[in-house]
């Protein structure tokens, strides 16, 4: 369904491949971010119109600024309403108490593990209490994905080829992404652990 709606742009590929079109991507793709819609098709879309290095280029920026916007809304405008629809909600209380603890580290790793979708963290990162500038330098876990997708979109060469790529598996790139993924993830889960053990415990002491 994804793969179709990327095939419905390919009309608009030569107007991205313009100086203008190269600089409207950005926000584009930030809109892209905002709207909680999956990254990868739009990357290798990205790789396939502007090459591996000057669309991975974009793609960063773009995905930044969405999820820094992402980040702030929630930090603002949406968090009452956000913080009453949680309340009650047991995981999304241990991820934000597992961030408060390890704040830098833990987004750096969600953002490099496959398991946790990059739009939704922006959310949920804004209800924690981890700061704005640990928040957006941990965007720096994107790179990797970002690269190894753009590079894919660009080896595909063109949008009807992009499931055909990624059916393949995606040749050692991709492997070496899901074996970094399977560590960042591993090492969340561990985090994740220790902040809701640690938050029994003080529910434990406060109790007695």
């Amino acid at each position: 369904m994804m793969l179709d709606l990327i095939s419905r742009l390919d009309y608009l590929v030569p107007f991205f491949q313009s100086p203008i079109g190269a600089l409207l991507f950005v926000p584009f793709y930030a809109l892209w971010v905002i709207c909680l819609l999956p990254g990868v098709w739009i990357s290798m879309l990205a790789g396939a119109i502007y090459g591996t290095w000057y669309g991975s280029l974009l793609v960063f920026v773009g995905a930044s600024i969405g999820a820094e916007i992402a980040f702030l809304l929630c930090r603002t405008f949406v968090r009452p309403w956000l913080e009453k629809r949680f309340e009650k909600n047991q995981k999304i209380n241990a991820i934000q108490e597992a961030v408060n603890l390890q704040g830098f580290k833990l987004v750096l790793l969600t953002r490099l593990s496959p398991v946790f979708p990059f739009s939704l963290l922006n959310f949920a990162y804004g209800l924690s209490q981890v700061s704005f500038r640990n928040y957006s330098i941990g965007l720096l876990g994107i790179l990797p994905g970002t690269i190894i997708f753009c590079e894919l979109g660009s080896f595909a060469g063109e949008i009807a080829r992009f499931g055909e790529v990624i059916e393949k598996g995606g040749g050692f790139q991709v492997t070496f992404l899901r074996f970094v993924g399977g560590l960042a993830t591993i090492t969340i889960v561990w985090i994740f652990a220790f902040a809701i053990k640690r938050s029994i415990q003080v529910s434990s002491d406060s109790i007695t």
